[in-house]
């Protein structure tokens, strides 16, 4: 059992990065800081500061009624922008792909360490890593998508109650988007590690008197002694004296 343990080590490491990852790329979804942008009003947006993510926008205020107001944002309103309602839906997509591949993944480590269906193991790591690389490509589009709208400065038409005006003086890439950069390189790593699993052959050690059968090799060897020395015939020396 020791060598088949040994043999999934880089498969369980897979799993354990795989894990890792996809929980962080279910968690960036939440975050708020996926876009920075700096406003030149300040009278209601205080310091000038808000956070665009995917689920909503928030921003400091000292004259609305709480000091942190978020204000939602669905992929069914006329004002978001397709990399934010694509980031929900997609987000959605990697929480379940993901589930998928570290079961998939779980359970074929557990039947390569107990040697169970040895037939499917080596197809059974190639579908839960292409899951792994699935879940990391559904996670890594809408990051890199709002990292492009980031760079280019691109717009976004809010709604009056949201106080906040369509263009930003400027914006920068917030920790989520780097977050996500993350989670996916692990997803990648982690599928690449699942998929090259190789089933160990072990072989008995060879003897060269296996095959001889032991009674065999004393027949033998009694009578090649006794055509070589002779043996005497106790009767017939008996008779003799």
């Amino acid at each position: 059992m020791a060598y088949l343990t040994q043999s999934v080590q880089l498969q369980f490491a897979g799993l354990v990065l795989g894990f890792v990852g996809w929980t962080i790329a279910a968690s960036i979804s939440g975050v708020n800081d996926w876009r920075i942008w700096y406003v030149d009003n300040q009278t209601v947006v205080t310091g000038g500061l808000a956070w665009v993510g995917v689920w909503r926008v928030c921003f400091n205020s000292h004259v609305l009624d709480s000091t942190e107001i978020c204000k939602s944002i669905s992929f069914t309103d006329s004002f978001t922008p397709p990399e934010i309602a694509a980031a929900q839906v997609l987000c959605m997509v990697t929480i379940g792909v993901g589930l998928v591949a570290n079961l998939l993944a779980g359970h074929a480590v557990r039947n390569a360490t107990f040697g169970v269906d040895k037939g499917h193991l080596r197809l059974t790591f190639v579908i839960a890593g292409s899951l792994y690389w699935l879940t990391a490509v559904c996670s890594l589009v809408p990051v890199f998508w709002n990292m492009y709208s980031v760079l280019a400065n691109l717009t976004i038409d809010f709604p009056p109650d949201f106080y906040l005006p369509s263009a930003p003086v400027k914006q920068e890439v917030g920790p989520g988007i780097g977050i996500g950069i993350g989670s996916g390189c692990l997803l990648i790593v982690s599928g690449l590690l699942v998929m090259c699993y190789r089933y160990p052959i072990t072989r008995m050690p060879k003897n060269e008197h296996s095959d001889k059968n032991p009674r065999d090799e004393g027949f033998l060897g009694v009578i090649k002694e006794s055509m070589d020395e002779g043996v005497i015939n106790p009767a017939y020396e008996s008779e003799k004296l």
